[in-house]
């Protein structure tokens, strides 16, 4: 059981340097006092922005020739699959809800997590 993730929630990444706010586009029109986010809410640029840097050796841009071989570089999210888990027990449009226990893998090794669902009085139960 978690809260229901919302537009404007704090997204922090594992490599990042720091957090970032959620965009939930209000499509799906439901409210949990702001748009309420799905699984599906993976889509870089558009709902994850970028966390400053990052400091993932798996990402190409922080390579660097010897004798450096490695410098953070300004983070560009790169999440090709949805959240995981998803809510059970409610659904967005025939999509999972997005709680706030979910995480999403960045495709350069990160684990992007929720610090703060963006409201605190919709829980989404089992």
């Amino acid at each position: 059981m978690g809260l229901c993730v919302c537009n404007g929630a704090q997204l922090m990444c594992s490599f990042g340097t720091a957090p970032s706010p959620m965009m939930v586009m209000p499509a799906k029109r439901v409210m949990a006092t702001m748009p309420a986010a799905t699984i599906m809410d993976n889509i870089p640029m558009a709902n994850i922005m970028p966390f400053a840097m990052c400091n993932s050796v798996a990402n190409p841009a922080t390579k660097r020739p010897p004798p450096v071989l490695f410098t953070p570089a300004p983070c560009v999210p790169a999440t090709a699959s949805p959240w995981v888990p998803g809510s059970v027990s409610c659904m967005i449009g025939g999509v999972p809800a997005l709680e706030s226990n979910s995480k999403l893998m960045c495709n350069w090794g990160g684990v992007i997590q929720v610090v703060n669902p963006g409201q605190t009085k919709t829980i989404i139960g089992k």
